[in-house]
């Protein structure tokens, strides 16, 4: 399948293994029989909450995981990593796995809710425009101690997984 050929973005795949799957399933009951709240924010919609994340594919047959900074643009994940490593060459073309979550809230203590969302879909080396480069924010002045040259890197998700932790407190827990 080449990247003609792929369905728009208002056509991705919502499925889910294992979790719940939430396209459209606001005020209607979910796989699991409850009913899905209005206004729960959509797993792309999460990555805005973190600003990086790790990419998963394969380098010389062995698999590896890459830190990057992500942006959502136009309903496909743009990312920006270091290009002084080969990562994003390994990529190009092939379907890769990006994941994010906010495990780091964790050490806040607040009581809310901890998430895991992970896209998977073929990937692109692309040039953004100076709009999408500045939304990235401010580039690492290094990598291990050799200058950061960025990379950017379209994902375009095709399968979408979400799982929540939820921590808050059950009401009916000895009814």
């Amino acid at each position: 399948m080449s990247f003609d050929e792929l369905p728009a973005t208002e056509t991705i795949r919502r499925f889910a293994t294992g979790t719940i799957e939430r396209s459209g399933r606001a005020g209607r009951p979910g796989p699991s029989g409850r009913t899905e709240p209005a206004g729960r924010t959509e797993p792309i919609e999460l990555l805005g909450r973190v600003p990086y994340g790790r990419l998963a594919t394969s380098m010389r047959a062995l698999p590896f995981l890459a830190v990057a900074r992500h942006i959502v643009s136009e309903g496909r994940i743009l990312l920006r990593m270091h290009s002084g490593f080969g990562h994003h060459e390994a990529c190009n073309g092939g379907v890769v796995a990006y994941g994010a979550d906010n495990y780091n809230d964790a050490a806040s203590g607040d009581g809310g809710n901890l998430w895991s969302v992970q896209f998977t879909g073929p990937a692109e080396i692309v040039h953004p425009c100076p709009e999408q480069e500045e939304l990235f924010g401010a580039a690492p002045v290094s990598v291990n101690g050799e200058p950061y040259a960025p990379a950017y890197l379209r994902v375009d998700p095709h399968f979408v997984t979400e799982h929540v932790l939820d921590f808050a407190q059950r009401t009916d827990r000895f009814a």
